[in-house]
């Protein structure tokens, strides 16, 4: 729909979105094509820090994904960090057609500052978080569970997490489920059908 550097440009603030947030390197654009069965809808590359905007998916009218700006990415001059800050503490504090919030970051490491502070700024709104575990075909049985296990524990009573892997398939139709569930708003006239169920396009 649009890439937004400011606030005033953000898409009609309508319905219901659920917004992925990551570190840089996380494979966020992977989970979001992933997540829609669109494999070029976010650009993946291979030179992490490209989404340098909050960009607006529409899935169906009135249900969007967005794309929020990688963070963690040292070489980003600091003056555009401080932008980013800004424009998702602006997006955060106002949108009220945002339901969620992903948090897509690497299996292998381990909640980090930034990752806590993204969780913060949902939680303060009462919106719902759900981690996505990415590169878990990276694991092995083992360290899987504990990874798992982990995040579950330290983000007990205020996120949801489960494993990822966009390349193996590892936990994509559970994401799934639930990105459809997320944007499931009822609104006047609405029947009971789901939006991932009507629009068979995005999953």
């Amino acid at each position: 729909m649009k890439g937004a550097h400011e606030p005033t440009q953000f898409v009609a603030d309508t319905g219901a979105e659920v917004a992925v947030a990551g570190r840089s390197n996380s494979g966020k654009s992977s989970a979001i094509n992933a997540l829609t069965q669109r494999n070029s809808l976010a650009r993946t590359s291979k030179t992490p820090g490209q989404t340098q905007l909050i960009n607006f998916f529409e899935l169906e009218p009135d249900r969007r994904l967005v794309d929020l700006p990688g963070y963690g990415f040292a070489k980003v001059p600091r003056p555009l960090q401080e932008h980013w800050k800004q424009l998702l503490e602006a997006y955060f504090e106002h949108r009220e057609s945002l339901v969620a919030l992903f948090i897509v970051m690497d299996a292998r490491r381990p909640l980090g500052e930034q990752d806590w502070q993204m969780l913060n700024y949902a939680r303060s709104r009462g919106r719902e978080v759900h981690l996505l575990l990415t590169k878990a075909d990276k694991l092995n049985r083992s360290d899987s569970v504990t990874t798992l296990a982990r995040a579950r524990r330290e983000t007990k009573g205020v996120a949801s997490a489960q494993l990822f892997s966009s390349t193996a398939g590892t936990g994509v139709d559970e994401a799934r489920r639930l990105l459809k569930r997320c944007l499931k708003v009822k609104k006047p006239g609405d029947d009971d059908s789901s939006p991932g169920e009507t629009n068979p396009a995005w999953g």
